[in-house]
């Protein structure tokens, strides 16, 4: 057996180890910055009930444990099959999305490390350093560490659906897209990627074409058909909700007229 192969991928799998360390502690100490998140929250461009109604925000935090499966399902489809397009995205996102499930879970028991472990993106950091990680295997762990996320989430969304009285039906559009995605991905062979563009293209208006040349240009038309969808949707339900305020408010107006102009005839 070839020891400098051995040696090659102890030193990949420490420096992997070292940066994902680095990296994590870095976005807790930002995290932590006490300073800088009031900053944050005190800014009127960071605050959701400054775009959207109270009753809408509790919609898209719904949502948002959706979103975090969907993009842990798409990351785990590139890591496992070859789709030579946009690599060096799909590393970033990895690793950004599994600092942040680290900062998310606990870290106490045996398992909790365990998890935290299959958690590091061995692939992805060596990728983005050497060009051509070597420790493929663990890119294995890595999905099965993501599987287990995608159980979390799904129990954290509907936790949070029952104890805020919201309406699952927001778990059959997911159903219906996340069907869909993987359906055009066998039918058309296209990449996630273009899979998802398709999907809602053809979901928020008329078009099955994937848009972008690139995977930036694809994402970008990912935020602007969902964004265009959500705004335009709480948008509607605000001005109905407007126009039957206040037509209740002139109603209740006149009714208040009527009745101290009864009180005065007396």
């Amino acid at each position: 057996m070839d020891t400098g192969w051995i040696f090659v991928c102890i030193f990949q799998i420490l420096v992997a180890m070292g940066v994902f360390a680095a990296l994590a502690y870095a976005a807790r100490y930002i995290a932590n910055n006490g300073r800088l998140i009031n900053r944050f929250k005190k800014s009127r461009l960071s605050n959701p009930l400054e775009y959207f109604p109270s009753e809408a925000v509790f919609l898209l935090k719904q949502v948002f444990y959706l979103a975090v499966i969907m993009v842990i399902i798409i990351i785990c489809l590139y890591l496992t099959f070859d789709w030579n397009e946009g690599f060096y995205f799909i590393y970033l996102l990895d690793i950004v999305v599994s600092i942040y499930l680290a900062l998310k879970m606990d870290k106490g028991s045996r398992k909790d490390k365990v998890l935290l472990f299959l958690l590091i993106p061995f692939g992805s950091i060596t990728a983005l350093l050497f060009g051509e990680g070597i420790v493929v295997l663990l890119d294995l762990t890595h999905i099965i560490g993501y599987l287990y996320f995608i159980k979390v989430y799904f129990r954290k969304f509907v936790d949070y659906t029952e104890n805020n009285g919201l309406g699952i039906t927001i778990i059959l559009l997911f159903a219906i897209i996340l069907i869909s995605f993987l359906f055009t991905i066998l039918v058309e062979n296209v990449s996630p990627m273009d899979s998802m563009t398709m999907v809602s293209n053809a979901f928020t208006s008329n078009s099955f074409d994937a848009s972008g040349k690139n995977i930036i240009g694809k994402l970008n038309s990912l935020v602007l058909a969902w964004s265009g969808f959500i705004l335009s949707g709480v948008g509607t339900a605000t001005l109905a909700v407007s126009i039957v305020n206040n037509y209740v408010d002139r109603q209740f107006s006149e009714m208040k007229e009527f009745v101290k102009k009864k009180k005065e005839e007396e």
